[in-house]
């Protein structure tokens, strides 16, 4: 159930998927045998959807579909900004990191902005599937799903792609950076 806060006007619904729509059509690669009207006829039926692609939208994160679950029948939308959405940069990992910084805390953190949006942060296996359809994160890295384990340990994992290579790392999840953001990804 949708909120009113998390609705978009009749206007802003429109010009969003016009953007939506045009980037569809600029990256068919993408989505090779995937229909635009049938995604827009689920997003209409969606309306929060909506509102959290806007919200992918708006934090430069620019959504694009990349599969189609047949069985669930679910549109797959994930970030394909080439480097790191610009908006969502500068996060630790988790909440508990974020309580966890004493001083110089982060705006947020990316499973709380996450969350927030109505999206999930990406897996890796989700992170190396997106590499497959550009390179993304030569310049910056994205935060993605951290295993449980290595998580009561305080650390967290990053990804990007350098050398031809996505490569996985770690980091304290109280840790943030400039260049370090996170890509969501968004079942229609």
């Amino acid at each position: 159930m949708s909120s009113k806060k998390n609705q978009l006007s009749a206007e802003q619904q429109d010009q969003l998927l016009s953007v939506l729509e045009a980037r569809f059509e600029n990256n068919s690669k993408r989505h090779e045998g995937l229909e635009w009207h049938k995604i827009q006829a689920k997003l209409e039926a969606n309306p929060d959807k909506i509102w959290s692609l806007d919200e992918m939208e708006r934090t430069e994160g620019e959504p694009d579909v990349v599969g189609y679950n047949k069985e669930t029948d679910q549109y797959i939308f994930v970030d394909c900004s080439v480097e790191s959405p610009k908006g969502r940069r500068s996060f630790c990992y988790d909440h508990e990191a974020l309580e966890k910084r004493k001083e110089h805390k982060p705006k947020d953190s990316a499973i709380n902005k996450a969350a927030e949006m109505g999206i999930e942060i990406l897996t890796e296996e989700q992170y190396r599937d997106l590499q497959k359809l550009g390179k993304f994160d030569a310049k910056t890295s994205s935060w993605i799903v951290t295993p449980p384990d290595i998580r009561k340990l305080g650390g967290a994992l990053f990804s990007d792609f350098r050398y031809n290579t996505v490569f996985v790392y770690h980091n304290g999840a109280d840790s943030y950076y400039a260049a370090r953001g996170f890509r969501g990804r968004l079942l229609v």
